[in-house]
């Protein structure tokens, strides 16, 4: 969980600084721009997702040769994929930015950000191939280090770059750029004890067809329940931006409100990861049911700390990230809406991790292809024809539920059929 926290805690940092220079465009921009990198970089999520469920079954059934492979075809797809994002970041911004409909001054602020970020990118899809392994070896002290590494240093640069210098927007991409590349430095640190001793040869051992067609139907299944997250958020985002700038800003802080509840409870979410591979690789069921049901009840109770945290605190918290009244005021209004998706946004999480641990690609994708076309979709497009900001929410809380829905019955359905989850 404090691996976890160090993520928020850095995005926080992000949103005070901005939050509180004389244009508030700087904020909004600086939200789309995310959005951008959220597609780019969250939609290879997969590089950490499926290298903790494969690495923690093979840690759990004891096969250390195994683990280093993983990580290995990992790298290689992660490293292609950085570069590629270099070579073609002409187009994928120009075609991000004509997608979201932010204003004139908002999107200059965007491209500030993204145009700085950008350079970062084989480093961030390392770091998840790295981060990856080390909760997959319930290595979580190391897991700690690396996060509070990416972070720390992110806050810092922060600090230097929009505080000190003021080079807003475009200091805060160059802040995240420079973290990642340290932390990729300090991965590389922290997994070396870990590498075998003998010698890989890299045709036989590492590039196998049979190997990577394996790795690749997980990732793909991954990869579409990533994008279908990621377009559910965007276009939460775009309709809020559609509603105007003071929305879109309020509607960003809150999302990051959200983000820092979801990470904290991510925290029991990828310990359960770990778990769960280990338990499914040992072929330990009855332990397996055990580490679901006690992620569960720390959910509860994190949950249950948030909302209480925004319903009452809320206006104090929102006003340390922005000095602008209006947007605290207008941030004020939703909150509501806010705690309601907390309610059920949590077990989602939590089951996420159950099945990213059993490397159930095919649950997770389906799950959340129900949850975005039916769940989610439909409301939100009914908000645009309303303009209804109320709709839009409602919108964000029948996606999260239909998500808990999804995942709660197909983890029903695993301890029916045990077969399923070895």
């Amino acid at each position: 969980m404090l691996t976890n926290l160090t993520v928020p805690l850095a995005g926080l940092v992000d949103l005070a600084l901005l939050g509180h220079l004389d244009r508030v465009e700087a904020l909004g921009g600086v939200a789309l721009g995310v959005i951008l990198f959220d597609y780019l970089y969250w939609s290879f999520g997969f590089l950490r997702m499926s290298t903790t469920g494969l690495v923690a079954k093979a840690f759990g059934a004891q096969d250390d040769m195994n683990t280093k492979l993983v990580v290995w075809r990992s790298l290689i797809i992660a490293a292609i994929v950085g570069i590629a994002i270099l070579v073609l970041q002409g187009p994928l911004m120009g075609f991000g930015f004509e997608l979201l409909q932010g204003e004139v001054d908002v999107e200059r602020a965007g491209l500030e950000y993204v145009h700085a970020r950008i350079w970062g990118a084989p480093a961030a899809l390392s770091v998840y191939v790295f981060h990856g392994y080390l909760l997959g070896r319930q290595r979580v002290g190391a897991a700690l280090v690396l996060a509070s590494v990416l972070n720390g240093a992110n806050i810092i640069f922060d600090v230097w770059f929009i505080g000190f210098l003021g080079w807003g927007p475009a200091g805060a991409g160059l802040a995240t750029m420079a973290s990642e590349w340290l932390a990729v430095g300090t991965a590389m640190l922290l997994v070396r004890r870990d590498w075998p001793k003998q010698p890989l040869d890299f045709k036989r051992d590492i590039w196998r067809a049979d190997a990577f067609k394996s790795l690749f139907a997980l990732q793909t299944n991954i990869l579409i329940r990533t994008f279908c997250l990621i377009t559910s958020f965007a276009v939460f985002t775009n309709l809020s931006a559609m509603l105007g700038t003071l929305i879109l800003t309020a509607n960003a802080i809150l999302l990051k409100l959200l983000g820092m509840a979801a990470y904290f409870i991510d925290g029991f979410a990828f310990a359960l990861e770990s778990m769960a591979g280990a338990y499914a690789g040992a072929r330990k069921i009855q332990a397996l049911r055990r580490a679901l049901n006690l992620s569960l009840a720390w959910n509860v109770g994190c949950v249950l700390l948030f909302v209480a945290l925004f319903a009452f605190l809320g206006e104090s918290i929102i006003g340390a990230l922005t000095r602008h009244d209006d947007v605290i005021a207008e941030a004020m209004r939703w909150v509501p809406w806010l705690c309601v998706v907390l309610l059920f946004s949590g077990f989602a999480y939590i089951y996420d991790g159950f099945f990213i641990g059993l490397t159930q690609g095919r649950t997770l994708r389906n799950a959340m292809l129900i949850s975005t076309v039916v769940g989610f979709l439909p409301l939100a497009w009914w908000s645009h024809f309303e303009s209804s900001p109320h709709l839009l929410w409602l919108s964000m809380v029948s996606y999260m539920a239909f998500r808990t829905a999804t995942l709660g019955w197909a983890a029903r359905n695993v301890f029916r059929q045990p077969e399923i989850a070895l």
